[in-house]
């Protein structure tokens, strides 16, 4: 979970999530019982639209690292999310600015993985409904569910899906055996509803069809 990034100082997030795939008419799971959450949210609607960029040879998308600039939802701007380590990816942030430009602190960070030209790679719109699983202390994890149109803008190739999301919140265990107590959990009611074991590690990858 993110905010827009907001001052000089880039936002900077370490996303804890993981994603499930569903059909297009698959019911949302039953949070009941679930550890530490005692309510669930109304979904709230994002309209998101972003756009990917890399080099001509993909030397962001070999290191594992995506860059975006994306509008719509809380935390719009431009960011880097870097090479995922288990279920988590660093994720930093900056404001979108005035145009399409890629802002010079950003391009000032992409340094330790290129200085090559970047072009569009794909374009990811998704219609998102997003849940906040709270306890008494805050939110324990935000459930998304994706409606996603996607495209390679490289080989002009066009992908649609519906995919779920469950990222740990603000007041989420840190205790790693704690967390996977609550991760089992989510995947119970989630493989319950009819949701399955995600067949691609990110909306990019799948965009472009790996």
């Amino acid at each position: 979970m993110t905010e827009a990034p907001t001052g000089s100082e880039p936002s900077r997030t370490v996303e804890v999530e993981r994603k499930y795939d569903v059909d297009e008419n698959t019911p949302l799971p039953d949070w009941h019982g679930l550890p530490g959450v005692t309510t669930v949210s109304e979904g709230e609607v994002r309209e998101l639209d972003a756009r990917y960029l890399d080099t001509a040879d993909a030397a962001l998308s070999r290191a594992g690292v995506a860059l975006r600039r994306r509008t719509g939802g809380p935390d719009a701007g431009w960011h880097i999310k870097g090479p995922r380590d288990g279920d988590g990816r660093l994720e930093i942030g900056w404001p979108l600015g005035d145009d399409d430009t890629v802002p010079e602190p950003v391009s000032a960070v992409l340094a330790r993985w290129t200085s090559a030209e970047l072009s569009p790679l794909a374009r990811i719109e998704n219609h998102r409904t997003a849940y906040h699983l709270s306890g008494a202390d805050g939110v324990v994890a935000e459930f998304v569910d994706d409606h996603v149109r996607a495209t390679d803008l490289r080989q002009d190739v066009r992908r649609e899906w519906r995919e779920w999301e469950f990222e740990l919140g603000p007041a989420a265990p840190s205790d790693p055996a704690a967390r996977e107590v609550l991760f089992a959990a989510a995947e119970r009611a989630i493989f319950a509803a009819g949701g399955r074991e995600a067949a691609s590690g990110s909306k990019l990858a799948r965009a472009l069809g790996f």
